[in-house]
């Protein structure tokens, strides 16, 4: 093959790089390491920055007006009134997008200036990452960040190992580890082996895959294969590995880290669109317009204008010959006039006031102390001022976990040893708990040596039962001291760990704490100090962890005695205890429920003590299996099973999952607001549903919790029609539906204040089942209502606080109210692995995904990759039309940010990634509860209350020259000044609109949060759309109407007292105009709904101001209008004529607003006359949801975080991984996906003639879920409680407790809350 031959077939296949040879790789055109995300340089700033401005409509077609009053023949107005305003905004903007952009190069200076070690002619110099090349062989010593995509040549650990941290990449802190090719680990550090390596690689082109990489190796006549654990990605972190090498495979833009960085997007709110939509409009009504008035003044110059032509003379390039062609001449030259003319309806001081507000609200964003976090001195910022009223407007808010929703902070929560329970602190005076705060004093650690500083732990019982040698406790701790593959080294004579998650790090700590401290291990041994007496234990075995397992066990010898410690998900080790522990079994159950209903992370523990014939016997099985050729990982598995059987339940563990503060509160208020809210992770499916749960995303009153782990588009597909068919069944049973109705018209006995329904069901059934079409799901009660009474109750359906959130549904029987309210918990979840999302996005299923998702509550996609999170984004954006907003704090989630509509980065503890590539930024996700709830919706507020006066106001001012055109022949004579016509926007009016813009709120930022559902008219747009524009239009036509025909009608062969003619068209416009002023300041009095000083200050100075300026004008300056409002202010006609015009003109706006604060108040109108009143609202569920405290749930969900992935037993055990920590692995449990999920609750007996019916029911009941825990070592098991009146209806609804053999792959069901209509 020829050389010219090789770059285009690595172009179009294959990537070849040789090592330090730069001449070979040059011919390939390689993308150096240098990175740029700027959008302008100094030259090119002005050319393409005026380019992208004047793309905008509004830009352009004030442009095109400024060369048009640039024609002296056509324009009545000066190129100035145009001209200056779009420099100011041109300016404006400039100054905007060039501080945007020098931000943008000082980030891209201070990555592209950091330092790497770089092989150059066989010595380590210090290069910068900008002039890193492929190629290259680079150094990278501990804690430092890969500078590009690197393969792994040597390290100095042993094996070649090395370990990195990927938050950067997957928003995960735990450790992976990384190995280089064996015959490679021989050039470690020397200089001159490394420069002399000359192996070539051979790899696929650059892709945005994370996980996966494909190349061969060719070195010394030989060919390695190269696959992703070999490579070293950039944005990782070199993490206990003093040193390591790499050759550069991919730099800068090629690199997986930018692949999946998405491109910048020009980011524009809904209002933008909307408003250039409506300009679109406007400007389609003004050529309409002036067609029609181009018409009507050459019809008139033909018919009389040609007669006063002494007095009207026509231009000089009029003909004058043929009176027809003179008159479309001078027709068509008013055309241009009247665009110039009524181009105020939408002036270019309309997009001034806008930046304006926005870049005011800002720094109101900014400046809130509300949203300030003095830990890390960090206030919320405003990155962008361009779309602020958008935070008004989210319906879709997509979530990182990592970081964002959590601290990433594990601890060490509670416990249960041998059936009973610890970490509660319970009052001995009164027997009850006692909340756990910072305040409470922690049981003191000192006592021991090793103990950790920052361990917490309030329960002192557990610390005594230990110093006390209580043998459970011992074997508890001991177990969680032994039973792991942390790796410890001691730094500064201080032991610390090396976990390869923060769960397994959290257990060996508190071991660690209690006095069971792990010290070190090897191949075959660990060392653990107890009590201060060391302890070695010869490692047998390690039974690791895989998907199919979900345990980890180890296999341990001290003495004469042989013990096998397991850990693992509940449900798992359950199903492998011996039997006689049935009450012990119970009771841990007991708390298992508990531990997971507060959100805990759980896992449970056994023991198993083996005789030396028993283990030898394994043994020599287990290496029989091990060295199979044939199905390798069956046998081994079936031999796991055999020795992990049989043993004895030690206790349970419940870790925490740190929260950031508030979250809760903030997801409930966001979603009581409308919003709905999708979890994005990188983590697998147990940790992040554990979070779902504990920040009450998930909680146990939904219908039920879908799971979509398919392999396969089938699989997915086929999981996505079953969880259709449950969304429909429930819709049809649901509250409200209509089998309810049926029942309540056919029900003649029925009593008529309320009808009790109850339906029941179990969903999930053992996998092995043939399917069944799935049972209705359960409803608990469903209670209708119509009496007249339940309108006087304080806080029910009619109150103020929830009158808005559910439309009555009206019945006519009897003239009743039959009112509907669904409790809002109610509905479904939607969890999707990473795997399976893949298939969803594809075309032929992601319509099916998305009419899934968009009724569902909550949706949460696990083990996603950044490039995915955008593609869901993407998405929802595309599919459901709906604004979206993205949160993350690593680099992991900036293509999200940059997809969204909406980009917020936290200032978290991964970097400053996200927060650069965001419009704002916050430093705790519980203060977007304040951003959106409080400042979006107040800037939208303002935004729209801003437009729709503004285009009033406008069209008032501007329609006054179409009916005076009426009565001037069509010429384009202004009605009023050309003075008053430039400053109108400019002086007169613009500072009271902008106070409104800025500081107008209806309901106070404390109500705001108080009541969430004043969010929703933003959801719906409903407080500027096109209706609204249109009344705006209509009103102000209306005005302009009324506001000329009166002062005309008036002064029409009007004269003075004085005798002077008053009718001259001077005259008649300084009192428009004045008249005009004064309603503009009337009418935005009535549009305040707050009042600052600054209120105040524009409104009256503004009406003062002009008659300061209009005097100031005409008799300083000597304009052509002089004395004309001075003669005219001096007649009685004028304040009456004003008066008369006023008060027509604000007397139906002020009926109006009386007539809707009267019949139809909105939930802002009720809340401000409440506080007006002083009466403190007690708000309904429906209204002001707080974090509700949740049942115990009915299933478990343990959350222990082993990786998707075989662990690294194997490793450990070979010696190849002594000092340091294995690849990442985690924990999946299915959460009851694959197992049956039995329902029961205890039946409530009811006194009447159906009582002894539900007993025996009730008892039928027990005796199934008695004998099907039996069989399937399960005891979690429910059934609603059913209710009746005292008529007795309880009978018939026993019957809809059918069970259904279903194979469903989500979730168990949980039965709903009871629920009052």
């Amino acid at each position: 093959m020829g050389t010219k031959t090789q770059p285009q077939l690595a172009k179009e296949n294959e990537r070849r790089i040789r090592a330090n040879d730069k001449e070979f790789n040059a011919q390939f055109k390689y993308h150096n390491n240098y990175i740029k995300t700027s959008k302008y340089s100094l030259f090119t700033f002005l050319p393409f920055n005026l380019l992208e401005q004047f793309q905008r409509l509004a830009n352009f077609y004030f442009l095109c007006l400024l060369v048009l009053q640039l024609i002296p023949a056509i324009s009545s107005l000066t190129p100035v009134t145009t001209a200056i305003p779009l420099i100011g905004v041109l300016t404006l903007t400039a100054v905007k997008d060039a501080y945007d952009d020098i931000q943008r190069h000082i980030s891209d200076s201070q990555v592209n200036n950091r330092k790497s070690k770089t092989l150059r002619n066989g010595k380590l110099v210090e290069a910068k990452w900008s002039e890193v090349q492929v190629g290259d062989v680079i150094r990278l010593d501990n804690n430092q960040f890969v500078a590009a995509d690197t393969l792994l040549l040597s390290t100095s650990e042993p094996n070649g190992l090395c370990f990195i941290e990927t938050a950067e990449l997957d928003g995960e802190t735990n450790l992976k580890a990384k190995q280089c090719l064996t015959e490679t680990i021989e050039l470690g550090d020397r200089h001159d082996l490394l420069w002399n390596f000359n192996g070539e690689i051979i790899c696929e082109r650059p892709n945005n895959l994370l996980n996966k990489f494909d190349g061969t190796l060719i070195w010394r006549g030989q060919r390695f294969a190269l696959d992703n654990e070999k490579i070293l990605l950039r944005g990782c972190v070199l993490r206990n590995t003093q040193w390591c090498y790499g050759v550069v495979v991919f730099a800068g833009v090629d690199t997986k880290l930018m692949q999946n960085s998405g491109k910048t997007q020009f980011k524009s709110t809904g209002v933008d669109r909307l408003l250039n939509f409506i300009i679109i409009g406007i400007v389609l009504f003004l050529v309409s317009i002036c067609a029609l008035f181009a018409i009507g003044c050459a019809i008139w110059e033909g018919l009389i204008g040609q007669h006063f032509q002494l007095y009207l003379p026509w231009e000089h390039i009029i003909p004058k010959d043929y009176i027809p062609t003179g008159a479309t001449v001078i027709g068509l030259l008013v055309f241009f006039s009247y665009a110039i003319v009524l181009n105020t309806v939408v002036p270019i001081s309309l997009y001034v006031s806008v930046e304006v507000i926005r870049f005011v609200q800002s720094f109101l964003i900014n400046w809130d102390e509300e949203m300030y976090y003095p830990t890390t001195n960090t206030y919320a910022k405003a990155r962008t001022t361009t779309l602020n009223e958008e935070l008004g407007q989210i319906q879709y808010i997509f979530s990182d976990k990592t970081g964002t929703l959590t601290q990433n902070i594990m601890t060490f929560n509670k416990c249960s040893i041998n059936g009973r329970s610890y970490g509660d602190v319970i009052d001995l005076r009164t027997g009850e708990l006692v909340e756990i705060t910072e305040a409470l004093q922690s049981v003191d650690f000192s006592a021991n040596p090793h103990h950790e500083s920052d361990f917490r732990w309030y329960d002192r019982s557990l610390l005594d039962a230990v110093r006390s040698d209580e043998e459970h406790s011992h074997v508890f701790f001991r177990l969680l001291a032994l039973c792991h593959t942390v790796m410890a080294e001691t730094v500064d004579g201080k032991l610390e760990y090396q976990a390869q998650s923060p769960d397994e790090a959290a257990l060996v700590s508190a071991a660690r704490n209690f006095g069971f401290v792990f010290r070190t291990r090897t191949p075959n041994s660990i060392t653990i100090e107890v009590m201060g007496k060391t302890e070695e234990y010869e490692l047998l075995n390690i039974l690791d962890f895989n998907n199919v397992r979900k345990r980890m066990s180890v296999i341990l010898r001290r003495g004469d005695s042989m013990v096998l410690y397991c850990k693992g998900a509940d449900n798992v080790i359950y199903d492998r205890l011996h039997g006689g522990q049935e009450d012990l079994k119970a009771r841990t159950q007991d708390h298992l429920n508990k531990f997971a209903g507060e959100g805990l992370r759980t896992l449970a523990l056994a023991e198993r003590r083996l005789t030396e014939q028993y283990y030898n016997d394994w043994r020599s099985r287990q290496q029989e299996a091990a060295l199979s050729m044939d199905a390798r990982e069956q046998k081994l598995n079936a031999i796991y099973e055999e020795i992990e059987s049989e043993m004895q339940l030690v206790g349970v563990t419940a870790i925490e999952d740190k929260l950031q503060d508030g979250v809760p509160k903030s997801i409930a208020n966001l979603q009581n607001a409308g919003i709905k809210i999708w979890v994005l992770t990188g983590d697998k499916q147990e940790t992040a549903i554990n979070i779902g749960y504990s920040c009450q995303l998930l909680t146990d009153e939904l219908a039920d919790v879908f799971i979509v782990d398919g392999n396969s588009v089938e699989e997915v597909e086929k999981q996505l029609r079953q969880f259709k068919e449950s969304i429909k069944i429930y819709n049809r049973f649901r509250p409200g539906g209509f089998d309810a109705f049926d029942r309540l018209n056919s029900d003649s006995n029925m009593d008529p204040l309320s009808v009790t329904m109850t339906q029941t069901s179990a969903f999930m059934q053992e996998t092995n089942l043939p399917p069944t079409p799935p049972p209705p799901p359960a409803i608990s009660v469903v209670t209708f209502r119509w009496d007249e009474k339940n309108k006087d109750n304080k806080g029910g359906p009619d109150s103020a606080e929830c009158n808005d959130l559910f439309g009555d549904e009206k019945g006519s029987d009897d003239g009743g109210t039959a009112s509907i309210v669904v409790d809002e918990n109610t509905g479904f979840a939607l969890v999707v692995n990473g795997h399976s999302l893949v298939h969803c996005l594809s075309p032929e299923l992601e319509n099916k995904f998305l009419d899934i998702a968009s009724q569902c509550k909550a949706v949460i996609c696990c083990r996603v990759t950044p490039l995915q999170k955008a593609l869901v984004v993407e998405l929802i954006k595309r599919a459901k039309n709906a604004v979206t907003l993205a949160i993350g704090d690593g680099a992991n989630d900036v293509s999200m940010i940059k997809a969204a509509h909406i980009g917020v980065g936290i200032s978290g503890q991964e970097g400053l990634q996200a927060v650069l590539s965001s419009d704002y930024s916050i430093a705790q996700f519980r203060y977007l509860e304040r951003l959106l709830l409080v400042h979006g919706r107040w800037s939208y507020y303002r935004m729209c209350k801003f437009l729709r006066y503004f285009f009033y106001k406008n069209f008032a001012f501007t329609l006054c020259h179409c009916w005076y055109s009426l009565f001037c022949g069509f010429s384009a004579q202004t009605v009023f000044d050309p003075m008053f016509i430039s400053v109108y926007n400019l002086f007169y009016t613009s500072l009271p609109v902008l106070a409104l813009g800025v500081f107008e709120q209806d309901v106070s930022d404390k109500n705001s949060l108080e009541f969430p559902r004043l969010y929703t008219p933003g959801l719906k747009s409903e407080l500027f759309n096109i209706r609204e524009f249109i009344y705006s239009v209509l009103h102000g036509a209306f005005t302009s109407l009324v506001l000329f025909l009166i002062p005309y009608g008036v002064y029409k062969d009007g004269v003075s007292a004085n005798g002077f003619i008053v009718s001259d068209h001077m005259t008649l416009g300084a009192v428009v105009a004045t008249i005009l002023i004064v309603d503009n300041t009337a009418q935005i009095s009535l549009y305040t709904s707050y009042w600052t000083v600054v209120n105040h200050v524009t409104i009256w100075g503004s009406l003062v101001w002009y008659f300061v300026l209009d005097y100031f004008y005409n008799y300083v300056i000597g304009g052509p209008y002089v004395g004309s409002l001075t003669q005219a202010m001096k007649d009685l006609t004028f304040w009456v004529t004003m008066l008369i015009t006023v008060m027509a003109l604000v007397a139906p706006v002020l009926a109006y607003k009386f007539y809707l604060l009267d019949v139809h108040p909105s939930l802002s109108d009720k809340i401000r006359q409440k506080s007006l009143k002083k009466i403190h609202s007690r708000a309904s569920s429906d209204v002001r949801r707080t974090a509700s405290s949740r049942r115990g749930r009915r299933s478990v969900r343990s959350g222990y975080a082993f990786a998707h992935q075989e662990g690294f037993g194997r490793l450990i055990t070979s010696g190849k991984i002594m000092h340091k920590l294995p690849q990442d692995f985690a924990f999946p449990l299915g959460l009851g996906t694959k197992k049956t999920q039995v329902l029961h609750n205890n039946l409530n007996s009811v006194d009447g003639p159906n009582s002894k019916t539900n007993n025996v029911t009730g008892q039928h009941m027990v005796n199934n879920n008695t004998n099907m825990r039996q069989n399937q070592n399960q005891n979690h098991s429910s059934m609603a409680d059913i209710t009746a009146d005292g008529r007795g209806h309880g009978g018939d609804d026993g019957r809809g407790s059918g069970g259904s053999d279903d194979m469903s792959p989500r979730a168990p069901c949980q039965d709903l809350d009871t629920i009052n209509l």
